[in-house]
């Protein structure tokens, strides 16, 4: 009869060791997913004007995001960036994202950047706050465009201003731009026709 017992009683404790271990797998796995945004919908961030820009109210759209600077030689790409969002509206959102991480060439403040855009080069698409792009302040948008272990699909190092990141109507990057592709180029039109 004691022998019986403590065998149930061992079968059952090892149950329960069994079903915890599964539950906190479970779980961790769970946790760990929650924590990887494989959508870039899932990103708030500040606009040039002190707004907020939701990347979840761009679902069903392409997404073409640019870190852009004022005082750049490719900083006449913010005419093509323009024609592309004008060209493109009703599939596409344009966002730039001011940075100053290569030579200084974004040295304005978000005012000064804004009447630069608006001024320059009659930019109506959505413009982030100032962020950096890398390093150790790298902002968690771009950490998530550059790393493939965030984004699913592909590591990619940014090399200077005006490179770009498009992504599906999923919020799902596609592929990514050097600087020197222009935005009306067909490398990247071809994914909006």
């Amino acid at each position: 009869m004691n022998i019986c017992l403590t065998f149930e009683k061992n079968s059952f404790m090892k149950s329960y060791k069994y079903l915890f271990i599964l539950m906190f797998s479970f779980f961790g796995l769970f946790s760990s997913k929650a924590q990887t945004p494989k959508s870039i919908h899932s990103f708030k961030v500040e606009s040039l004007d002190g707004k907020t820009i939701d990347f979840s109210k761009f679902k069903g759209k392409k997404i073409l995001i640019v870190n852009t600077a004022s005082e750049c030689g490719f900083t006449p790409q913010y005419e093509d960036l323009e024609k592309l969002y004008e060209m493109y509206k009703n599939k596409l959102v344009v966002v730039g994202f001011p940075a100053n991480n290569f030579g200084g060439q974004e040295p304005g403040s978000n005012q000064e950047i804004a009447t630069f855009c608006k001024k320059n080069y009659g930019v109506t698409f959505p413009m982030a706050a100032k962020v950096s792009v890398k390093g150790n302040d790298t902002a968690p948008i771009f950490k998530f465009l550059t790393d493939k272990k965030l984004n699913g699909v592909k590591n990619t190092t940014i090399l200077w201003n005006f490179t770009k990141f498009l992504l599906n109507e999923k919020g799902e990057l596609i592929d990514t731009f050097i600087s020197t592709t222009k935005p009306t180029s067909d490398s990247i039109t071809k994914y909006l026709k």
